[in-house]
């Protein structure tokens, strides 16, 4: 809450935030024109999804029997911890001392990086706005522009500070810095790491896409290939991709169609010159068959990470990414976050919301996000949740609003000083609620009256 309240009253930071989310709304009607019927795509896409994870038992067997066909090796991690050993294991045997890595939020989620820097393994972040939120030790911001609150000033005055460059660099001259440390790793990494948007189920395949080639780069240049995805990223089929690409584009960065859109089936095929000679995919869990479990926010996993419910969010608008202290921020995270890690702990997430609704209105794949917000209040409550105060104080409330002459007893200063005053917090972080002089009842009357 205290560090809400300090985001929420930083007018530079909400400036940073609102520029940076401005600029990707104008961008955005652009890609949606390529749609004829942008409605349509989103409800096939969101039927696509339901497909892939009411029969993922299917999906997943029949991904892992086609990418084992070509010598890619599957692993099934049931937490953070089975998959970091794996990742560990896989870098002593090729006695890693350095890791490339792309753009992940599902390494995020896991922690790769404090644990490889633990293994005394070098793990460096090949997207730009990863390695500038590497270089000041931070985790990302946003799912899709993970240093959208920093400007370039700020940028370039970490970069002179970190990288001992001029602190007067242009973004052109920024890049160019970035493009020449990451070259020089790319050269000297043993393993790379990636995530992946989609895992492919009829042909056996993961997908990536991106705007740096960054990510192509990191599977395919090291010797050794390691994917990370959450098993819920299947979809069923490689045409199905002509319309999830687009819609990510579109929704995560106002684009057609990404720069650098790669399908990799495997290691290395004989008769070709490129590629890694050994891949793994770790097929990650970590609470997601918790949601899976659930038909109510089963539909949360629908998710294909482009981010426009959190450029909508009137709540992610004025804190930011980092106050939600959480891998996943914004509406899908406060969704999805109680489910991967315990309700008690983090339900708060789904109490600070406005529950507008705009995230659902923007959603790629059409899920009721603001639903989702309402149904894990429910579960909390159910599940014991709540305290005492904060129990009996909906039951007086419920009391009173079912109760005609309750509602109506006191006159307007006793009921504002009552919500205001008495019901502690209430005014903490809003305006003063103004009760109107006569209560609805009493105007009911006096129009009937005349």
């Amino acid at each position: 809450m205290a560090k809400s309240v300090d985001k929420a009253s930083d007018l530079d930071h909400r400036r940073k935030i609102n520029f940076n989310i401005g600029k990707y709304n104008a961008v955005v009607p652009a890609g949606k024109s390529q749609f004829h019927d942008l409605e349509l795509a989103r409800q096939r896409a969101k039927n696509l999804k339901w497909k892939s994870l009411e029969t993922l038992d299917l999906q997943l067997e029949a991904f892992e029997s086609n990418i084992s066909k070509r010598g890619a090796k599957i692993i099934w991690a049931e937490n953070a911890k089975q998959a970091l050993e794996e990742i560990r294991q896989i870098c002593v045997a090729k006695n890693c001392k350095t890791i490339v890595k792309s753009k992940s939020m599902v390494t995020e989620e896991i922690k790769l990086n404090d644990f490889l820097h633990h293994q005394g393994i070098e793990s460096v972040e090949t997207d730009l706005g990863e390695y500038i939120q590497q270089l000041d030790e931070e985790p990302p911001y946003h799912i899709v522009t993970p240093a959208m609150h920093k400007s370039k000033e700020d940028v370039a005055r970490l970069f002179a500070e970190k990288l001992n460059t001029s602190p007067n660099l242009s973004p052109e001259e920024l890049t160019l810095v970035a493009r020449e440390k990451l070259r020089h790793k790319y050269a000297q990494a043993e393993v790379g790491i990636t995530g992946a948007n989609f895992l492919i189920a009829d042909i056996g395949a993961i997908a990536v896409t991106e705007n740096e080639g960054n990510a192509r780069l990191s599977c395919a240049f090291p010797k050794t290939h390691i994917v990370v995805v959450g098993i819920e990223k299947m979809i069923p089929s490689l045409t199905d991709l002509s319309l999830f690409w687009p819609l990510l584009a579109t929704y995560g960065t106002g684009q057609r169609i990404t720069s650098y859109n790669s399908i990799v089936l495997g290691p290395r095929q004989t008769g070709e010159l490129d590629g890694p000679d050994e891949m793994f995919v770790i097929l990650l869990d970590n609470g997601r068959t918790n949601i899976l479990a659930n038909r109510k926010t089963r539909e949360s996993l629908y998710c294909i990470r482009c981010g426009a419910c959190l450029n909508a969010c009137p709540v992610y608008k004025n804190i930011g990414g980092h106050v939600y202290g959480t891998t996943y921020s914004g509406p899908i995270g406060a969704v999805i976050t109680p489910h991967l890690k315990e309700m008690n702990d983090w339900k708060h997430l789904s109490y600070a919301s406005s529950l507008c609704g705009n995230c659902t209105e923007v959603c790629a794949v059409k899920i009721n996000l603001h639903e989702l917000l309402l149904e894990n209040r429910k579960e909390s409550v159910e599940e014991g949740d709540a305290s005492l105060a904060e129990k009996v104080a909906w039951k007086l409330w419920k009391r009173a609003m079912l109760n005609r002459r309750w509602m109506n007893m006191g006159n307007q200063k006793i009921k504002n000083w009552m919500v205001n005053s008495i019901l502690k917090g209430w005014s903490a972080h809003r305006a003063n609620m103004e009760f109107p002089v006569k209560s609805f009842n009493e105007q009911w009357r006096d129009n009937h009256k005349r």
